[in-house]
């Protein structure tokens, strides 16, 4: 399977400073994201944002390819990611994720989706992901 790369650059102290964010893909290159998008409002994108963008769209991904194993003719799945972060006494800390996702599927009942929502919500990769996969860290410093 590939390995997929993204990366950031900051410049600054976390007040005034400003970052960059790139991907693999160029989906996103160059795209500005700061302090004041993170923790209080403004128009550039922060990691919570990215968070939710990933997790939803292999969430959605996920819940369709389950559906469709089962037979089920998938038209669509939207789901949206509310991401909270809050200062805790250890620092901040993203604490929830609220997802609320919308199927149009033919030949299910509500029941039924409700249980593949269910099962997908920890079995979708970046699902899992968030539950705390292996890190591994190579720190150098520019001489």
């Amino acid at each position: 399977m590939p390995v997929r790369t993204a990366n950031a650059e900051w410049k600054g102290d976390l007040k005034s400073g400003k970052g960059l964010i790139n991907t693999q893909t160029k989906t996103l290159s160059y795209v500005a994201y700061d302090a004041g998008s993170r923790f209080e409002s403004g128009s550039t994108t922060n990691p919570e944002e990215l968070i939710g963008a990933a997790h939803s769209a292999c969430y959605s991904m996920a819940l369709a390819n389950s559906l469709s194993k089962e037979g089920f003719k998938v038209n669509s799945i939207r789901t949206e990611d509310k991401v909270h972060i809050e200062k805790l006494d250890t620092g901040f800390t993203i604490t929830k994720i609220e997802i609320s996702t919308v199927g149009d599927v033919e030949g299910i009942d509500s029941a039924s989706f409700k249980k593949f929502a269910e099962q997908t919500k920890t079995g979708c990769p970046v699902s899992r992901a968030l539950k705390g996969p292996e890190m591994i860290l190579t720190a150098n410093l520019k001489s």
